[in-house]
């Protein structure tokens, strides 16, 4: 993943958003670009056309914050699209490539995970590998996880890679199962391609992220024109809703946070609302966890709740 061609297109693809009108600007006569103009930009960060010209061609490395701060304000960057320019500007300036993707999870944070047992919990990479789960994180994400669960001889479905961790982000986008796990498949699949984004910005030189971005753009239209659109997503908090096979729709809330003695590890825990299907749905979930455990087959619990 080029780097200078991530800078441009990102400031290139902010700048084209903004009219002059709500930049505070005159319109001016005809214009050839939607939204602003390199001039005005510049203008609005207090630099010189021809700075702001080379800092959208990719020359970002050694720009102050104060620069990167301005046009940020120019540009009217939201907290993770500022965030974002300033991953893309230290990856700039780096010459260190190691990969910051995690493959695998310390035992003490399995056992963190297996402690929590009223309420779903995983941990996943940037990559939007699913690299751990306790019981009831992997029974609700069981559709997803089930290709790595395959007996011998059996074949994978469409959106699984043989030898590879489960995959949101592949599921999302392959599996014909994925629109129907996730019912808000639109908003979902924006917020994952986001993240996927905010990622690569982070670390553009990380093969296994570059090589799972070109086979979902080759493969997936809707992906492909997703990441055209550059957007990019903080992911901390907020609600969420699935259809589970088994227990059927499922709106949780999520708290989600990065963990930073394990660099590129991301824990999210899910909680119901008390006195909501939910919770009786995810009650029901617990037992469906134990009845796979016993027979490592999933199991018709009778309670397959409507949707909508």
């Amino acid at each position: 993943m080029d780097n200078r061609d991530e800078i441009r297109d990102f400031l290139a693809s902010r700048r084209a958003r903004i009219t002059p009108q709500q930049a505070g600007l005159a319109p001016g006569g005809r214009r050839r670009v939607p939204g602003l103009r390199r001039e005005e930009v510049a203008v609005l960060a207090g630099v010189s056309t021809d700075w702001y010209t080379r800092l959208e061609k990719g020359h970002i490395s050694g720009v102050s914050e104060d620069v990167l701060n301005a046009v940020s304000r120019a540009l009217q960057l939201d907290d993770a699209e500022r965030a974002h320019l300033f991953d893309l500007a230290r990856a700039a300036g780096t010459r260190a490539r190691t990969p910051r993707h995690a493959h695998k999870v310390r035992p003490g944070l399995q056992r963190m995970l297996d402690a929590m047992i009223d309420a779903p919990a995983i941990i996943r990479n940037g990559r939007m590998d699913l690299l751990a789960a306790n019981r009831l994180g992997r029974a609700m994400y069981w559709p997803v996880f089930q290709t790595r669960l395959a007996a011998p001889g059996r074949n994978l479905h469409p959106g699984a890679t043989p030898g590879q961790p489960a995959n949101i982000a592949r599921f999302q986008f392959l599996d014909p199962a994925g629109p129907d796990f996730f019912p808000n498949w639109d908003t979902a699949a924006d917020t994952t391609v986001a993240l996927l984004r905010t990622e690569a910005g982070r670390d553009p030189y990380n093969a296994d992220l570059t090589q799972l971005i070109g086979e979902l753009s080759t493969r997936s239209a809707d992906f492909r024109g997703r990441w055209a659109q550059h957007n990019v997503r903080l992911h901390h908090a907020g609600t969420k809703t699935f259809h589970h096979p088994a227990v059927g729709d499922l709106t949780l809330d999520y708290e989600s946070m990065d963990l930073h003695a394990d660099p590129g590890l991301n824990l999210t825990v899910y909680t119901a609302a008390p006195d909501t299907p939910s919770h009786d749905a995810l009650r029901l979930l617990a037992s469906w966890a134990a009845t796979l455990d016993q027979t490592g087959q999933p199991q018709d619990t009778g309670a397959h709740l409507p949707r909508g």
